[in-house]
């Protein structure tokens, strides 16, 4: 079952790249990489840094953790080779839109 999840995180992030102009992916294998990293990024950086800005996200009513998913998704950018993303604004996004393609993904597969 996760490896279905991953491979479906694999082509979400295919996807979502090619929507978006901000967000440039060299290829399959960097897709490969990206999915592996983000999912290991949100499995053990994510759960630290939302403890560490729990005031914050309380303040914003939760709207901070989609910094946080930015800031993450800039940090793979910066990890991955073949995987880049133009700025703060785009890696936003494509936070939102990974999220998205991803849950319509799993509605299908599953």
């Amino acid at each position: 079952s996760w490896i279905i999840s991953w491979l479906l995180t694999i082509l979400a992030v295919i996807v979502t790249a090619y929507i978006l102009p901000g967000v440039m992916l060299s290829g399959f294998a960097a897709a490969f990489v990206t999915a592996l990293v983000l999912g290991v990024i949100n499995t053990f950086i994510k759960p630290l840094l939302v403890f560490l800005t729990l005031p914050i996200t309380i303040l914003t009513l939760g709207l901070f953790t989609f910094v946080i998913n930015a800031v993450l998704v800039l940090l793979a950018s910066y990890v991955v080779p073949g995987f880049e993303v133009r700025n703060f604004w785009w890696a936003l996004l494509f936070a939102l839109v990974l999220s998205l393609v991803r849950y319509v993904l799993h509605k299908f597969a599953v």
